[in-house]
Parts: structure tokens; C-alpha cells; sequence
């Protein structure tokens, strides 16, 4: 099974739309894991365990792992949902980019060592900076087009031949580099108008969709501008509000974030056929 029919069946499974984020923050993590060696993959598993059921994909970023030198703990999160949750996929947001021959190494990375089933990568060095990725034939290459941040107005809005440069992206990865139709887009929530225009260049390929929850992007905008004819189509992206949603008070962080998941999971599903 590839990553597109990974992905579309785990979004029928669960009846979701939701991507849950993964990006420990060690200094946000409940008392009872302050301080242990392994609190990042234990903080990690206690999430996934919690919201598996509602999620259509994890989204670990790297970062948050490697700035901690616990890449060995991303691998165990990353070996932990292969072996108990093989059916919902796993995107590394690695938004890599660099020379072919470098790029080889980080889809080893990506594909080899974490085992994931998608992986983010960056555009602006071209094709050739793309095409090892594209090797792995049953694996996602999901796009960066229209990310979320305001600083991605910067460059990915500059107009070429009449039209912004991120619907250049859309439409060059839609009908030169999808070859073996396993390419994605990054496009944020925080721009739905935008949203709506990509979903139109490309059809049903599927859009990585961050910037509800924290970044305050709204849901109903989203799915309407995002979904395909069949109400699927996305991963909506939600981090630091499932992460972190303990309330003061005496509901445990898994409880909390179980709850949210959900809560935000049957959010999205009132507009995915309105």
C-alpha cells in the first residue's frame, strides 16, 4: 500500500481528517515526566496512545527532537507507531532541501531510519532536489506551496507570469512531478482563499493543512476551502492545543489531550459534506 492509499484509508477507518503534531517541548511536559532521560518518546507515546483513534496521521517534527540530540527517541515514536498503529501513516516535517546527492541522504534518513511514510520537502532547489525522494514509489512527498507563517508572503506570493509563485508550485508538482501520484502540498489554514486555489490547480492530491489550534486558523474556512468532492483530501494539522491542552485543574494531560483530539476531530467533520 502506498502513501495516498495509506492515508485514504486511515481517513476512512477513523473518520478523520485530523493530524496530530508532534512536537515535545520538554519544558511543557507534566511534572511526572520532568527530568527522565526517555520523557520525550514516553511524553510522544502517551499522546499517540491517546488520539490514535481519531487521527488520520502523525506529524513528527524533527526538530524538536534533534535540538535535544534525541533523534534515537524520535526513532523509538516513530518504531512505536509501526508496530501498535501500522495503519495510520507517519510525516516527518523535515521541510528538507538541498543537492541530489544530499538529498539521497535525507531520504535514507526519512524512509531508512524513522521509517516514515511521508516526508516535507522544500521546492525552491528544483527538481533535482526532489527526484530521490520521488525513488521510494510507495512513499508521500508532500510540497512546501503556501505555509502558514506570515513571513511565507515574503517569496511564495511574489508574481511570475501574472500569478503567485505558490500557484506556480502547486501546478508544477501537480503535473510534472506527481508521477507516481505520491506528492502532497504544505498549504496553510491561516490563508483559505489560497487554500482554495491550490485545491483546484491539483484535484484530490492531498494537502497537508497546518495552522488551526494554535495558529489560529478557522475550521470551518478550511475544510470548505481544502476538501475534496468526497469531504477528504486533508490532513489538518493540530500540535500545541492537543500537546499541551491541560487545563488548570485536576484532568491529566492524556485525558486532555485525548479529549481535544476529539473534540477538534468532530470540528472538522461538520463541514467535511456541509
Amino acid at each position: 500500500m502506498n502513501f495516498t492509499d495509506k492515508l485514504a484509508a486511515a481517513t476512512q477507518r477513523h473518520d478523520s481528517l485530523l493530524c496530530v503534531g508532534l512536537d515535545p517541548d520538554i519544558a511543557r511536559f507534566p511534572a511526572q515526566l520532568q527530568g527522565k532521560d526517555s520523557s520525550i518518546f514516553e511524553f510522544c507515546k502517551a499522546i499517540i496512545d491517546a488520539t490514535a483513534s481519531v487521527a488520520c496521521a502523525f506529524k513528527p517534527q524533527i526538530a524538536y527532537f534533534a535540538a535535544l540530540a534525541a533523534e534515537d527517541q524520535l526513532q523509538g515514536v516513530c518504531d512505536y507507531l509501526k508496530q501498535r498503529y501500522p495503519d495510520i501513516p507517519i510525516v516527518l516535517d523535515a521541510k528538507r532541501g538541498d543537492i541530489g546527492a544530499t538529498a539521497e541522504q535525507y531520504a535514507r534518513e526519512a524512509f531508512e531510519r524513522y521509517r516514515a511514510d511521508a516526508v516535507t520537502v522544500n521546492p525552491y532547489m528544483g527538481f533535482d532536489s526532489i527526484a530521490p525522494y520521488l525513488e521510494w514509489t510507495d512513499r508521500g512527498v508532500i510540497v512546501l506551496c503556501r505555509t502558514s507563517n506570515p513571513g511565507g508572503s515574503d517569496l511564495q506570493f511574489l508574481q511570475v507570469d501574472g500569478k503567485p509563485l505558490y500557484q506556480h508550485v502547486a501546478q508544477l508538482v501537480s503535473a510534472q512531478w506527481n508521477r507516481n501520484g505520491q506528492c502532497g502540498l504544505v498549504v496553510g489554514a491561516t490563508f483559505p482563499q489560497e487554500l482554495a486555489q491550490v485545491r483546484a490547480i491539483v484535484g484530490d492530491m492531498p494537502l497537508l493543512v497546518p495552522g488551526i489550534g494554535a495558529q489560529g486558523g478557522d475550521i470551518e474556512a478550511t475544510v470548505t476551502a481544502g476538501r475534496t468532492a468526497q469531504g477528504s483530501g486533508m490532513m489538518i494539522n493540530s500540535s500545541r492545543a492537543i500537546l499541551y491542552a491541560k487545563p488548570e485543574g485536576s484532568e491529566d494531560f492524556i485525558a486532555a489531550a485525548s479529549r481535544v483530539a476529539r473534540e477538534t476531530r468532530d470540528a472538522i467533520n461538520r463541514y467535511r459534506f456541509s
